[in-house]
């Protein structure tokens, strides 16, 4: 069986398409799968079980990159065709079915990208991470970092970017002695183009810092932050990253769309703006530039929502110690 699997040039939308991706894996065990994206999250389908091919789109004028595709998949007879695109291509390759990508504005992102195929359940986002990924992952960090603390403080647009300063001094709340990640490292995200914008969180972390922006591709950050105890970050597609790599999440919201784009998982929560969104929505239609979006978040807000996230880790850890001591018959301070 041949499948052809048509998602997202965005990382975050790539991200959320994946559970859909994984529903296939299953469903058709030895199928041979073909992945087409944007290039950016090409590297999160490297290592999906039956991949046969991963064709990377980069934009061309004209539609160019549409007429590629067309070019490299028309020769071949496809048992499915799964297009979240819409495209023409879907329509126009020689398929036994074909499926598309239809909107549900009142649905999460996840939930309507089931609703392609008629999934009762949304199909939680997933990833491959390879043996490639995890090694530079064990190169980029520190050997003896412990549980830390990973920070995505940029995003692909300034406005969604909450202040740096706040993400310093979250970082310095809870890794301070009393906080739930007392002397903990302190992890850095942000993509290649966004590494200037993450500086000045970088600097005010000072030596608490592990800097790793701009030097992650998106499998290698996802086999960096699941190993982290907590990500915080800007609505993004790393924020989609972390949650989807199991990794307690909190993705920062000010004019964005949580009910739609927030991260997806059990261990995952939003924090929103206290400004009204339309009032937001009307200061960025007032001016493309506008800064100050994201000032409605307040730190004390953000660290509560994380004690929160981490507490029921916490509350297994502290059951596993007691049911070890109560086995051997000794206290916790023994």
């Amino acid at each position: 069986m041949r499948i052809l699997f048509i998602t997202s040039n965005r990382l975050g939308d790539a991200v959320l398409s994946t559970g859909l991706l994984g529903h296939l894996v299953d469903r058709y065990p030895g199928a041979a799968l073909t992945v087409a994206c944007g290039p950016l999250p090409a590297p999160l389908f490297r290592a999906v079980p039956g991949l046969e091919r991963l064709i990377p789109m980069p934009k061309r004028s004209f539609a160019r990159h549409w007429l590629a595709l067309w070019g490299a998949c028309v020769g071949t007879r496809w048992d499915l065709v799964v297009d979240l695109r819409n495209s023409a291509v879907g329509r126009l390759v020689p398929a036994g079915r074909r499926v598309f990508h239809a909107r549900a504005p009142e649905l999460h992102k996840v939930e309507e990208i089931g609703r392609v195929l008629g999934l009762a359940a949304a199909p939680s986002p997933r990833l491959w991470v390879d043996a490639d990924a995890e090694a530079e992952a064990a190169r980029l960090l520190p050997p003896d970092i412990g549980p830390f603390l990973a920070i995505g403080p940029t995003a692909n647009w300034p406005g969604k970017e909450w202040p740096a300063e706040r993400f310093a001094e979250l970082a310095g709340r809870l890794t301070a002695d009393d906080g739930p990640l007392p002397g903990a490292r302190v992890a850095v995200l942000a993509a290649g183009p966004e590494r200037e914008r993450a500086r000045p969180v970088l600097e005010a972390l000072g030596a608490r810092a592990v800097d790793l922006t701009g030097r992650t591709d998106p499998l290698t950050a996802a086999a960096c932050v699941r190993r982290a105890a907590l990500y915080v970050g800007n609505d993004s597609g790393l924020m989609h990253i972390a949650a989807a790599a199991g990794t307690p999440t909190l993705g920062l919201f000010g004019p964005g769309f949580p009910e739609i784009y927030g991260p997806w998982g059990t261990r995952a929560r939003a924090v929103i703006s206290t400004v009204p969104r339309d009032e937001l929505l009307a200061r960025q239609k007032a001016s493309p530039t506008a800064s100050g979006l994201m000032d409605g978040i307040a730190v004390d807000a953000v660290e509560a929502a994380a004690r929160e996230l981490l507490r029921p880790v916490a509350r297994r850890r502290d059951e596993v110690v007691a049911n070890a001591c109560k086995a051997s018959e000794i206290g916790p301070s023994s």
